[in-house]
């Protein structure tokens, strides 16, 4: 049976939610350990603290996940002094590996506040605050005999991919002209000789991440010895990264009878609300984690509430008796992220275990 690396696993991972949509505070990716590790294990936590490792290591795990990074600023040294630093000492002790998934997770659309909203039972779901200039624009030129070939490689690579549609594509037939000179060895035309070949202009969209890959791709599939083409960054939204997320509950809930019923989905024993705005709710905004910086998107998209998590008490005034904000805790509003990783990783590797972590990590207590 084959063996899996830490790489494989961190390489799937960050497919799914790529490092580079993370904030700039942020701290995620491989931690500890050695990436060309082999995997015996793997624990899925919210948070990584001393009482995970010692989970870790009880049930034969090499790999923690988590989401939230143990480590987000800089260590001058490793004592033990505090609980970070013990976490990491006896992680590294143990030869266990902690990957850390946190703001590129929750930017995807796919990630943490799909999962929150799934959760509610939101529908027509879309991202909050969509990211702009994360996009690119590829234009080349291509021989019309092999345009779909290259196309095709091309969607296969990640490009043409718009909303909840793919292969997309513009295509404009035209004509190519080229001279190769003395030292070409051109697959058509000759040296020396002026040649007109009919062409087609395509068009297409892809992440910025995916740059390499297309590019690659590309020149793989191309038949010409030089490969003409363009590449635009766009200050277009990008529809399927940003932060947050709205959607509409399938018919309306009287307010009272939605919070009741959000305290016990999301499983927790406290929701600080602001006066209600509304009688009934019908369409909801929510992010997952620290989320007071977008009520004003939720004001925007007419929502009639806001589920996030720890709002001061002068953020909500910023409700301005335009939406109701409730605060659900932190910890509450990401809980169900363990779901999503594990279900990430049961579905691509099956040679080691993915098992949950049994302790709740909330600091947070209520009387």
């Amino acid at each position: 049976m084959a063996t899996i690396t830490i790489k494989e696993v961190t390489d799937h991972l960050e497919s799914i939610a790529p490092r580079v949509y993370q904030e700039g505070y942020d701290n995620s990716g491989l931690l500890t350990g050695d990436p060309q590790a082999e995997v015996k294990g793997i624990l899925v936590t919210l948070d990584c603290i001393e009482s995970i490792v010692d989970e870790a290591i009880a049930a034969k795990c090499n790999v923690i996940v988590a989401h939230h990074p143990i480590l987000f600023r800089g260590l001058k040294k490793l004592t033990g002094q505090n609980y970070v630093e013990r976490t990491l000492i006896k992680a590294i002790k143990n030869d266990i590996a902690i990957y850390a998934i946190h703001t590129n997770l929750d930017n995807m659309a796919t990630g943490v506040n799909k999962r929150i909203a799934d959760k509610i039972g939101l529908v027509n779901t879309k991202v909050l605050m969509p990211r702009p200039s994360t996009l690119m624009k590829l234009t080349t030129f291509v021989p019309r005999t092999n345009k779909d070939e290259i196309v095709a490689a091309l969607h296969l690579a990640g490009a043409g991919n718009i909303g909840n549609y793919k292969n997309c594509s513009f295509q404009l037939v035209g004509e190519g002209t080229f001279q190769p000179n003395d030292l070409a060895t051109p697959s058509v035309g000759k040296r020396g000789v002026l040649e007109k070949v009919s062409e087609v202009r395509v068009e297409m969209l892809f992440p910025e991440h995916l740059k390499t890959n297309v590019i690659r791709s590309l020149r793989q599939a191309h038949p010409y010895e030089e490969v003409a083409y363009y590449l635009h960054k766009l200050e277009n939204e990008n529809q399927e990264v940003g932060a947050g997320m709205v959607g509409d509950l399938k018919s309306p809930v009287e307010l009272m009878a939605f919070l009741i019923g959000l305290k016990r989905t999301m499983n927790t024993a406290c929701i600080r609300y602001t006066p209600p705005t509304v009688k009934h709710v019908k369409r909801v905004a929510v992010c997952g984690g620290a989320g007071s910086f977008l009520v004003s998107h939720a004001i925007a998209e007419r929502a009639d509430i806001f589920i996030s998590a720890d709002f001061k008490y002068h953020e909500f005034f910023d409700a301005d008796a335009k939406i109701v904000i409730a605060d659900i805790g932190h910890y509450e509003s990401e809980q169900y992220t363990k779901d999503l990783l594990a279900e990430v990783l049961r579905e691509k590797f099956t040679t080691f275990a993915t098992t949950f972590s049994k302790t709740i990590t909330n600091p947070i207590s209520y009387l």
